[in-house]
């Protein structure tokens, strides 16, 4: 299948959780999102950074084959956000939020970028995620994050997005927030009737569910020793199975299962270290094998 394109944020990030401290270390949702889809498909990132955007950054994304023509370099500070976790982990704390070069970000599309087989639109403005779509000929799948703020603040906006999207991929918060209900498979039925074709709900530490029109299917967190650092894992997540899909180029129920658990075995790696640390030491026959110890975790016999 044809390349994988992205557009969201890259940004420096300074986190705290009870298991250590990092100061402005790479980070942002299509950072994680390529990093994770880059051990299975070629992608392309659309993003802006700032002048002070270490080169060493620029190196490893490159070194990921990740195709960096869209990421547009300009005068001022890259994008800084600093959170902090309990022991909870289960959401950061915000402590600053700096926008930085991202606060006037109008992706624009390159000629060479403009047919990608699949589309993830990061969290980013909703009218931002329309324009990109405007941009590009219709992909055979699109896919979408998004956030309380935009559903809070844009929701017209975000509707008009998510009748466009294939599939929606958001935490339960945001799933409760965006169908003004605490009943998930409530929630799933009234985004599905609104045009959406898969909704994924991530549940952190209590797996994944994922709805269509026709079935559920869910998974369940992998069970891990240590778990140091949150951030980005359902980026990672949703690098992880889009990665996949596009390597595939199959897009049947099995495969977007398949493609589930492939997005849940990525998001546990990464929350074993800070950062992209445990991704950039990532070998491709560890993702397999953590995959089986899936397969092994949920496989259960039928009724005799």
């Amino acid at each position: 299948m044809g390349a994988l394109l992205v557009v969201g944020s890259v940004a420096l990030d300074s986190v705290k959780t009870p298991f250590g401290e990092v100061t402005e270390v790479l980070g942002g949702s299509a950072t994680y999102f390529s990093t994770a889809a880059s051990y299975f498909t070629t992608v392309r990132l659309i993003a802006v950074v700032g002048e002070d955007f270490p080169e060493a950054h620029v190196k490893f994304l490159k070194s990921r084959g990740i195709d960096l023509t869209g990421l547009e370099r300009r005068p001022g500070q890259t994008f800084r956000w600093k959170g902090a976790y309990t022991h909870q982990l289960n959401e950061a704390q915000t402590l600053d939020t700096r926008l930085n070069v991202f606060e006037t970000f109008r992706p624009n599309i390159p000629d060479s970028y403009r047919a990608p087989e699949l589309l993830f639109l990061g969290n980013i403005d909703p009218e931002l995620q329309l324009s990109v779509l405007e941009q590009v000929k219709r992909p055979s799948l699109v896919a979408c994050d998004t956030m309380n703020f935009w559903i809070e603040r844009k929701p017209e906006a975000l509707w008009r997005v998510l009748e466009q999207v294939d599939v929606l991929i958001i935490n339960d918060g945001e799933a409760r927030a965006l169908g003004r209900n605490p009943n998930l498979v409530q929630v799933a039925k009234e985004v599905l009737s609104r045009g959406v074709k898969h909704l994924i709900i991530k549940r952190g530490e209590y797996g994944v569910l994922m709805f269509n029109q026709k079935q559920m299917f869910g998974a369940p967190a992998f069970p891990l020793e240590a778990v140091l650092d949150p951030t980005g894992a359902g980026d990672t997540f949703a690098g992880g199975f889009m990665g996949y899909l596009s390597s595939t180029g199959n897009l049947s129920e099995e495969s977007f299962r398949r493609a589930v658990v492939f997005g849940s075995v990525m998001a546990s790696f990464t929350v074993e270290g800070f950062s992209l640390d445990r991704l950039r030491a990532l070998d491709y026959k560890e993702i397999e094998a953590r995959f089986q110890e899936f397969k092994r975790l949920t496989h259960f016999e039928d009724i005799r």
